[in-house]
């Protein structure tokens, strides 16, 4: 039984249902986790091995409505914890999370403050915040680009796109863009904007206006909209 196959069999979670029966098959899953532990020993790698899956572990298959796609993790000490452009309470909230939120604010005309960058409760609303690259060197970013993850989570895309209808798929940066391949756009509303980092910012992100948009589609096809603050969410 190899690492994913027991995090998922070993949890409590209930919210694990669906993704086992994705995760299991993928042969190259058990060698990615092997090269994980392995390199670990010697060289400080994030997320921690526990958080590598927390993504699927806040956010069940069933429930699904949003794909937040990011890169790869964030690279320095303290602040990947297995979500997409997410950081942990206390953590200072990275440029491009604040810009982000910056958006937020401005598509939505709330005036709602972001205390921290903890986005578990867009998790457990059904955002899947997914990173291309599930793992990433200490100061090294996109330094596991070549271990196998990107064909891992396009296999996850792929079958989220088959397998489920009217989900909101938010693709930011030309890499991100780059999966729309294996998107089904009759079934699916696909959002393209630039990245959110200050390099990219002004250059197609600020007015993009995704929150909105994803909101009204889900309420379009009979889905609770998302609460894109930052409050408790149970």
């Amino acid at each position: 039984m190899h690492f994913i196959e027991h995090h998922y069999l070993n949890t409590t979670n209930n919210q694990m249902k669906g993704w086992p029966d994705l995760l299991f098959p993928y042969e190259r899953s058990a060698q990615l986790i092997q090269r994980y532990t392995l390199e670990s020993e010697t060289k400080k790698l994030f997320p921690p091995k526990e958080l590598l899956f927390k993504a699927f572990e806040l956010t069940a298959f069933e429930e699904v409505k949003v794909v937040l796609l990011g890169q790869d993790p964030y690279h320095q000490e303290g602040q990947a914890h297995g979500l997409s452009f997410s950081v942990q309470k206390g953590v200072q909230i990275p440029p491009s999370l604040r810009n982000i939120f910056k958006e937020v604010k401005s598509d939505l005309q709330s005036d709602v403050d972001f205390p921290h960058g903890n986005l578990n409760s867009w998790a457990k609303q059904g955002v899947l915040l997914l990173n291309s690259s599930l793992s990433v060197e200490d100061s090294k970013p996109g330094s596991h680009r070549l271990w196998g993850w990107e064909s891992f989570t396009d296999l996850i895309i792929r079958k989220l796109s088959e397998e489920k209808d009217q989900l909101v798929f938010l693709l930011w940066g030309n890499h991100a863009k780059k999966k729309s391949v294996f998107i089904h756009p009759s079934r699916h509303l696909i959002l393209h904007a630039a990245h959110p980092s200050p390099l990219s910012y002004f250059r197609g992100f600020e007015g993009c206006k995704h929150f909105s948009k994803t909101n009204h589609y889900l309420q379009q096809n009979g889905k609770t909209p998302i609460q894109w603050d930052l409050l408790d969410y149970p």
